[in-house]
C-alpha cells in the first residue's frame, strides 16, 4: 500500500483544494458543507489521477529514466507494474466522476438542467486534461501548455466553480480571485519545470519555463507571486500581506539556487498558497 501513496505524490494535494477553499469562503456564510467536502473529494481525486497519469506518461517518453532531481517514485523505481498503475487511473476516473456527478446533484438537485450538464462538461474535460498532460502522443504539457491548463482547470475552474456551485452566482471579483489564487498555482508546476529543465528538454518536453530559459521563468516566477500578491490586495484583502515575506525569500532561494536543490522550495510554496487561501477568505 505504501508504495501507491508515494505515487500519489501527497505533497501535492493541499495545492489543488486553494481554490475550492477560496471560492468556497468567498460564498461565506451562503455555504452548503455537503457541497464543499464534495468539492474537496472531486479535486483530490483530480489531483491524483494527473499525479499518476504524469508518471505513466513521462516513463512513456522516457523522461524519468535518468531523474535525478527528486525521488523516484513507484513505476520509476519498479515498485509498481504499468499494469498496476493503468487500475489505480481507472480508479480514479471512476472516482472523479462518482464525487463529481454527486456533487452537481447535491448542488442543483438534478443533472439535467443546463447548469448541470456544463459542469457535467467541465468535469469531463478535466479528467481529459489531467490525462493527456503527459500521456499519449500529443501530449500537451510536452509543448508548454501545462500552466494554461493548470490555470484553467485548478485555478479559474475550481475557484469559480466552488463560488458558484454554493451560490449559483457570477461576479467579477470571484474571477479576479481565482486568476490571483492561480498564480501561485502555476508557480509551482512553473517551479517543477525549473528543476527538471535540463532533463527534459534533453527527453524533448519543452515546457514553457524550458521555452522562457531558466533566468526568465525565474522572472516568470516571481511575476506569478508578486501579482497574485498585489490581485488579492486590490480586492480588498490584506491578510494575504502574512504570506509576503516568506515569498520574498522563497523567490530569493529560487534565483540563487538551480536543479535539486530546488526540489525542498515545493513544499514552501505549495502549503504557503492553501494558507493564501485561507487568508483571501477573511
Amino acid at each position: 500500500m505504501l508504495k501507491y501513496i508515494q505515487t500519489f505524490r501527497l505533497r501535492t494535494l493541499p495545492l489543488s483544494m486553494a481554490g475550492i477553499i477560496m471560492g468556497t469562503g468567498y460564498a461565506y456564510p451562503n455555504i452548503d458543507w455537503l457541497v464543499f467536502a464534495l468539492a474537496i473529494l472531486t479535486t483530490l481525486s483530480l489531483q491524483i489521477l494527473a499525479n499518476l497519469c504524469n508518471e505513466v506518461g513521462d516513463a512513456q517518453h522516457g523522461t524519468d529514466d535518468e531523474q535525478q532531481a527528486r525521488v523516484a517514485y513507484g513505476l520509476q523505481s519498479g515498485a509498481i507494474t504499468l499494469k498496476e498503475m493503468m487500475m489505480c487511473i481507472y480508479i480514479f476516473i471512476a472516482l472523479c466522476v462518482i464525487f463529481g456527478t454527486c456533487l452537481v446533484w447535491l448542488s442543483f438537485g438534478t443533472l439535467l438542467c443546463w447548469q448541470s450538464l456544463v459542469f457535467i462538461i467541465l468535469g469531463a474535460a478535466a479528467i481529459c486534461g489531467a490525462m493527456t498532460y503527459t500521456m499519449g502522443r500529443h501530449a500537451y504539457g510536452y509543448h508548454g501548455f501545462g500552466d494554461l491548463a493548470v490555470m484553467l482547470f485548478f485555478g479559474l475552474l475550481s475557484g469559480v466553480g466552488a463560488y458558484y456551485l454554493q451560490t449559483k452566482l457570477l461576479t467579477l471579483e470571484i474571477f479576479e480571485a481565482a486568476f490571483a489564487i492561480g498564480m501561485p498555482i502555476v508557480g509551482v508546476i512553473n517551479l517543477n519545470n525549473i528543476r527538471d529543465m535540463d532533463n527534459d528538454v534533453a527527453h524533448g518536453k519543452i515546457t514553457l519555463a524550458a521555452r522562457l530559459g531558466k533566468h526568465q521563468a525565474k522572472v516568470y516566477h516571481a511575476c506569478l507571486l508578486v501579482c497574485s500578491i498585489v490581485s488579492f490586495i486590490s480586492l480588498g484583502h490584506y491578510w494575504v500581506l502574512l504570506v509576503a515575506p516568506l515569498w520574498a525569500w522563497h523567490i530569493k532561494y529560487v534565483f540563487d539556487n538551480q536543479g535539486p536543490a530546488l526540489d525542498k522550495q515545493m513544499p514552501v510554496l505549495m502549503f504557503s498558497t492553501l494558507v493564501l487561501a485561507v487568508l483571501a477568505c477573511l
